[in-house]
């Protein structure tokens, strides 16, 4: 199979995981960008009343990693790191935003957002800068394993 092209399967797979990449990072980036434009304060603010610690430092944390990994995401950049940021990100806000009072809902968007950033950090990324770079390609028959490894 060395050399041929993806399958037509594989290759609407691949336009699958991107769309989802697309809608996710957006997502991801709208809320980064919320964080960005109240600024380091303002968001502070908000997450002391929330009773997060160190909220200047989380607030930071916050803005680059949902800004950041919302673009990489939507690139497919560092997809496993990306994922995983994102996820654990999600999780912080999860705690301290939506365990107060659970029946009032709102943890569905945390959870959502969590869960695919986890699936589309660890499923390849389909088209993806990843794919196109040495790290980022899984094996199969489009990359066959190095000469010599079982």
């Amino acid at each position: 199979m060395t050399g041929q092209t993806p399958t037509a399967p594989n290759r609407v797979a691949d336009v699958a995981v991107l769309i989802a990449r697309i809608a996710v990072g957006i997502t991801f980036i709208a809320h980064g960008w919320q964080k960005i434009g109240s600024g380091v304060s303002g968001t502070a603010s908000m997450f002391e009343a929330m009773s997060v610690p160190m909220p200047e430092v989380a607030a930071v944390i916050a803005m680059v990693v949902e800004f950041g990994g919302g673009i990489a995401l939507l690139l497919g950049f560092a997809l496993p790191v990306t994922g995983v940021l994102l996820a654990a990100q999600m999780a912080a806000a999860y705690v301290f935003a939506h365990t107060a009072d659970p029946l009032l809902g709102g943890y569905e968007l945390v959870l959502v957002l969590a869960a695919s950033a986890l699936a589309l950090g660890f499923t390849g990324g389909g088209i993806a800068v990843d794919r196109f770079l040495p790290w980022g390609r899984p094996r199969g028959a489009d990359r066959p394993e190095p000469a010599g490894v079982a």
